[in-house]
C-alpha cells in the first residue's frame, strides 16, 4: 500500500508539473507571439470613453483583432458601462476589463496607448483633445466637432501633439465607395462638374423636455453627460439616446449626422481635401455650394432618409452620393452596389460590384487606424481631412440656419463680410468642461 501510495503521489506530481510548464509556456507563448497572438510589445491597449450602440457597434468589430487588447471603458452610466465590460470580458474570456465613470480616470493610465471615442457629439472633440494631450492617440466618432472653432481647435491639438487620429467616417475604406471615387478622377465620367450628397433636412430644437429626478451619481453622472452644453433638467429619454435633434447636443442642425460621411466623399472625389466651398446658399430641400475651381457641390435634404428617397436609386442603400461628369455619373451608397453610366464602365467595377460591403462597418477603417498608431503615418481619415470636410457640412447649414446665401474664405476659415455667421463658428462651453 506504501509502494502504491508513493507511485501514484509521484504520478500526480509529474502530471502538476506538466501542466504547470505548459501553462507557463501558452502565457509566455501569447506574450512572444506565438500561437497566432500578437506579442505583447506589439498589442495596442485600447480604452474606450463612451459606450452606447455605436461604440458598441465599432468594439464588436475590434475585439476579434489580435493586435488589440481592450482594457478600460469609461461611461457616465452605471448600465452602459456594465453591458460594455460584460461584452470586452466574454470576448478575452477573463473579468479584466476596468470601468469609469469619469474618463479623465481612464487617461491618467500609462498603459493605455489609444482611445476609441463614442460618446454623443457634444463630447467628440473635447474628449479627443484631452486624449490627445493626454499622449492616447485617437479614434473619434463623428461629427468630430460639434461647432467650426472645435474642429479647428480639434485639428490643431492632433497636430501639436503629433497623435495618430481616425475621424469615424468609414466610408472612405469601404471598397464601393473607393470604386467611385476613383471613377469620378479617373476622367472617364468626363469633367466633373456636380457632387451630390445625401443629408438629413437640418432642423433646430431648443425646448427642453419636462424636468425628472436626478439620479446618483454612479447610476448616471448628469452633470458630465452634459458636460461642454449648457445645463438643463435630467430627463430619462436624453441618456437613452434621445439627445438628437437638440441644438445644444447634436452638430450643424442635424445636417452632420450624414453630412459627414457623404460631403466628406464628395470632398475627396473633387480632390478638395485641402479646401472647401467657397459659397453656400439654402434652397428648397437643398443647399447649393461651389468650390474655387467651380465644382457644385448639392446637399439633398432628405425627409424621410431611410424612406424613400426622390431622385436616388433606391436599392444603394443610405448615405447615397452621385458624382456627376460631362459624359456620364456614378453613384454609390451603403448597400456596396454602384450604378454607372454609360453602361460600358460597369465592367470595370464588377469585382467591387461583387464584394457587397456595408458602408457602416468599420472593420478595414479601424484596422488602418490601428496599423496607423504603429507606423505614425497620416490615417485616411486624419484630423486634416475632417476639419475640411467638417467645417463644409457646418458652413452649409449656417447657411440654412441664416437662410442666406454665405460666402467663405477657405484660407482664413471665416465667412466674407458676415459677423452674424461668424459669431455662429463657436459656442460658449460650460464651467469647468471647456478644453
Amino acid at each position: 500500500m506504501r509502494k502504491t501510495s508513493q507511485t501514484v503521489t509521484r504520478r500526480s506530481l509529474l502530471k502538476s508539473a506538466g501542466a504547470a510548464a505548459a501553462a507557463a509556456w501558452f502565457v509566455r507563448g501569447k506574450s512572444l507571439g506565438l500561437a497566432g497572438e500578437a506579442a505583447a510589445s506589439e498589442r495596442i491597449t485600447l480604452g474606450v470613453i463612451g459606450i452606447g450602440p455605436r461604440a458598441t457597434y465599432d468594439l464588436r468589430g475590434i475585439l476579434p483583432k489580435r493586435d488589440v487588447q481592450c482594457v478600460a471603458i469609461a461611461d457616465v452610466q452605471a448600465s452602459r458601462r456594465d453591458a460594455g465590460k460584460k461584452l470586452v470580458d466574454e470576448a478575452y474570456g477573463n473579468s479584466d476589463c476596468k470601468l469609469y465613470r469619469d474618463f479623465r480616470e481612464l487617461l491618467a493610465r500609462p498603459d493605455i496607448d489609444a482611445v476609441l471615442i463614442g460618446t454623443g457629439d457634444r463630447w467628440h472633440a473635447p474628449a479627443s483633445m484631452l486624449a490627445a494631450k493626454a499622449g492616447k492617440d485617437v479614434y473619434s466618432e463623428k461629427p468630430c466637432g460639434l461647432t467650426i472653432g472645435l474642429c479647428q481647435a480639434l485639428d490643431d491639438t492632433i497636430t501639436q501633439t503629433k497623435r495618430v487620429f481616425q475621424a469615424g467616417t468609414q466610408r472612405r475604406s469601404v471598397a464601393n465607395f473607393q470604386a467611385a471615387i476613383r471613377l469620378a478622377q479617373s476622367g472617364k465620367l468626363g469633367k466633373i462638374h456636380t457632387l451630390v450628397a445625401s443629408v438629413y433636412t437640418p432642423s433646430i430644437d431648443t425646448q427642453w423636455l419636462p424636468g425628472e429626478p436626478t439620479p446618483p451619481r454612479d447610476v448616471v453622472d448628469w452633470d458630465m453627460w452634459l458636460g461642454p452644453a449648457p445645463w438643463r433638467p435630467y430627463n430619462q429619454k436624453y441618456v437613452s439616446g434621445g439627445w438628437r435633434g437638440y441644438w445644444d447636443f447634436e452638430s450643424g442642425a442635424r445636417l452632420l449626422d450624414w453630412g459627414a460621411h457623404t460631403v466628406d466623399l464628395c470632398q475627396w472625389a473633387n480632390g478638395a481635401d485641402d479646401t472647401m466651398p467657397i459659397e453656400y446658399e439654402p434652397g428648397e430641400n437643398k443647399i447649393t455650394a461651389v468650390y474655387p475651381n467651380g465644382v457644385k457641390l448639392v446637399l439633398d435634404c432628405l425627409k424621410t432618409p431611410f424612406g424613400e428617397r426622390t431622385g436616388w436609386v433606391q436599392s444603394l442603400g443610405t448615405c447615397p452620393v452621385r458624382f456627376i461628369g460631362e459624359e456620364g455619373w456614378v453613384e454609390t451608397g451603403d448597400s456596396g452596389g454602384i450604378e454607372v453610366q454609360p453602361e460600358s464602365l460597369k465592367k470595370e467595377l464588377e469585382g467591387v460590384m461583387s464584394k457587397r460591403e456595408n458602408g457602416l462597418d468599420v472593420a478595414t477603417h479601424s484596422q488602418n487606424f490601428f496599423d496607423c498608431v504603429k507606423s505614425r503615418a497620416l490615417t485616411a481619415a486624419n484630423s486634416h481631412v475632417m476639419r475640411h470636410s467638417h467645417i463644409a457640412c457646418h458652413a452649409a447649414a449656417l447657411s440654412w440656419v441664416l437662410n442666406r446665401k454665405l460666402k467663405f474664405d477657405p484660407a482664413k476659415e471665416e465667412f466674407i463680410d458676415d459677423d452674424e455667421a461668424n459669431g455662429l463658428r463657436t459656442r460658449p462651453a460650460r464651467t469647468p468642461w471647456s478644453v
